[in-house]
This record gives C-alpha cells, structure tokens and sequence, in this order.
C-alpha cells in the first residue's frame, strides 16, 4: 500500500505564523486564519444567493477557504508588502505558489490528485465564481487579526486596519460591505460585552 505525507503536510499548517513583520500580542497561524476564511466564506456566498437568487456553492467556497493557503507549508508566510511590491514579484510568486501546489498534490495516492489539484491549485472554471467570496473572506480576516491586535492596544496594527479596510472597501462586493457593517462590530467587544 501507497503511504501518503498529503494530511501530515497540512497538520504543518499550525506550525506557519502570520504576520510575521509585525509584534503580535497573539501569534495566529494558518491553519486558524484557513477556518476562519472557510466560515467567512460560506457565509459571503449564503449573503449573495439569498441576495441575488444564485445558487453558488457556499460548502465548495468555505473547503476553498480552507485550502486557500495550504501551499504556504512550503512556501512560508510572505509579508504583503513583500509579496505584492511589484508586478515581478507578483509574478514569480505565483509561479512558487503553483510548484508549491503541484508538490503537495503529488503527496496524494494517484486517484484523489485530480479532487485535490481543483480545491489546491484552485484553477477549476467552475470556481472562479467563487474566488471573490474566498478572497474577500481572506481580506475580511485580516481585517480581524487587526481589529483584535488594536483592541490588545497593539497599534503595529494600525495601519494595517486602515489599508485592509481601504482594499475590502475596494472590492465593492455587497457581501463583504454588509459583513462589516452587520457582524465586524462584534470583534471589538469583549465577551462580556456581548
């Protein structure tokens, strides 16, 4: 019987910190920032359907959020300002992130690559009406991360918030303005608060 290293790889996940430029009063890594983007995920596209009458898939958009940053067990976490400096880097980038993909899917036994190379490489036509949600609930969740380090008084966050903000504002997506408005004020209050 084939062995396969695919799920020991992503367990790694929790092991790839975020924010790794910045002072964090509490490290995440992205294994909890992918759940995050799955539930925020979903959500966006069960906002749209009920919104437009669609029938996105919300379940294939929340197990996209999950995998979304899979490829960082290899890859590391690249700061933003890094990663997104200029269009060459941009570029090469997305080049390692695709090897990166191929790599992890190539830990899979022959028959569930072709499953996986969709949700990891995500490349599949029939998603890319899902990339959006999945995008937006990643900017949304890093909108959290900050809102979260601001409430800790750690204001290394404070721009961060405001340019995350700027960009979800940006994408001008109904969903991700009414998550903001509709669920985002909850974030800066305590449990008690509640």
């Amino acid at each position: 019987m084939e062995k396969s290293h695919f799920f020991a790889m992503l367990s790694r996940m929790k092991y790839i910190n975020r924010w790794g430029l910045m002072n964090n009063t509490n490290t995440e890594n992205i294994s909890e920032h992918s759940l995050q983007v799955a539930f925020f995920a979903h959500l966006l596209v069960l906002l749209h359907n009920r919104r437009t009458g669609e029938e996105l898939n919300a379940e294939r958009a929340a197990l996209l959020g999950m995998y979304h940053d899979s490829t960082e067990i290899i890859t590391g976490d690249m700061p933003t300002p890094v990663k997104y400096y200029n269009p060459e880097i941009i570029s090469s980038y997305k080049k390692v992130e695709k090897l990166a993909g191929e790599r992890l899917v190539s830990m899979l036994p022959e028959e569930l690559r072709e499953e996986y190379e969709d949700i990891i490489l995500f490349e599949n036509e029939k998603d890319e009406s899902l990339k959006i949600f999945v995008k937006a609930a990643d900017k949304l969740s890093a909108y959290v991360k900050c809102v979260e380090e601001l409430r800790m008084g750690n204001d290394d966050f404070l721009r961060a918030k405001f340019s995350t903000e700027k960009a979800i504002k940006a994408m001008k997506l109904p969903e991700a303005d009414e998550f903001m408005e509709k669920f985002m004020p909850s974030f800066s209050l305590t449990i008690d608060e509640f």
